[in-house]
């Protein structure tokens, strides 16, 4: 710890009030709700505060002045007398509460209406800073044992969900991570990631949510597990029959496509759904030739005055 006369800027005969103002200008500035992505400045906040704390109580600067304690608050030695066993910093107490002292508390409450009323991270259920939580050994302010969790949402594609691949997830802070997936993850799943959350400077970071959402695929339409794709055909395909090529999530695979095919009805393919649990069906258009076709035309002519068949009701 250093100097507490240095950290708050003032000299060794500064008078209680300009003690107060010095310590105003630094929490205000340094505030973690002002500052929520810089560690540092959380640091410096704790560090501001215990100064404060230390200077504010007249027995505690007096002793500090007299080189009895250290900026940490502790005895310099280890006798049994004043500075020793049964005196010395008092560390016990909450710091600031001395006889007559106007604590970091106070001060913290004048501008605590201007972050919300409240210490910042208690409604999302992570970190929550407590300037006072402390006993002393670190001046009385800092962050709990944790730091605050994050939540960060990553779209995903149903093929690399279906291989549990790993994908890249980048964080607040702009950092890149490779996140391996679950093995049958599910939308709106979440994926913890130990430490990577809000930064702490007084304890160890959070951790990070990572919510799993599945992006809309070009090839696929998802139903739960089962899968759903369209192929198109020509004409002749549909009605001689062919083998025709078909996405799946573990690749394209050849379909033996029956003559006159019913392209009312979707082919399905088992177990070539999601995670192999599900089935993929495989819905067939009939595409025209384009421009149009003389032949066809005849064609399509002589089926409807000399073959007609319904289709409708």
């Amino acid at each position: 710890m250093r100097d507490p006369y240095t950290v708050l800027g003032v000299s060794r005969s500064a008078s209680e009030k300009d003690i107060k103002s010095a310590y105003r200008k630094l929490a205000k500035k340094f505030h973690p709700d002002q500052n929520p992505n810089d560690p540092s400045a959380h640091g410096k906040f704790a560090e501001a505060t215990h100064a404060y704390d230390l200077l504010n109580d007249k027995e505690k600067r007096g002793q500090y002045d007299r080189g009895e304690i250290d900026a940490e608050g502790n005895p310099r030695f280890a006798g049994f007398g004043n500075g020793g066993f049964g005196g010395g910093a008092s560390r016990g107490a909450r710091p600031g509460a001395g006889a007559g002292a106007f604590s970091a508390e106070d001060i913290l409450k004048e501008f605590m209406s201007g972050f919300g009323g409240q210490p910042r991270g208690g409604a999302r259920g992570g970190a929550q800073w407590d300037p006072f939580a402390g006993t002393g050994t670190a001046g009385g302010a800092g962050m709990r044992s944790k730091g605050e969790d994050i939540v960060v949402n990553v779209a995903i594609s149903l093929e690399d969900a279906h291989k549990a691949a790993s994908v890249p997830v980048r964080m607040p802070s702009g950092k890149m991570l490779s996140v391996k997936l679950p093995e049958k993850v599910e939308e709106g799943q979440q994926i913890r990631l130990k430490g990577q959350g809000a930064a702490n400077p007084l304890g160890e970071p959070g951790d990070a949510l990572v919510t799993i959402r599945f992006e809309k695929s070009k090839s696929f339409r998802r139903d739960g597990h089962d899968v759903r794709t369209d192929v198109p055909v020509t004409l002749y395909e549909a009605v001689l029959g062919a083998k025709v090529r078909v996405p799946t999530l573990d690749g394209p695979v050849e379909l033996n496509l029956p003559p006159g095919v019913d392209t009312s009805k979707a082919l399905r393919l088992k177990g070539k759904g999601l995670y192999g649990d599900g089935d993929l069906y495989v819905n067939v258009r009939v595409v025209l030739p384009p421009g149009g076709d003389a032949d066809l035309e005849a064609l399509a002519r002589f089926m409807r005055d000399q073959k007609p068949y319904k289709v409708r009701d």
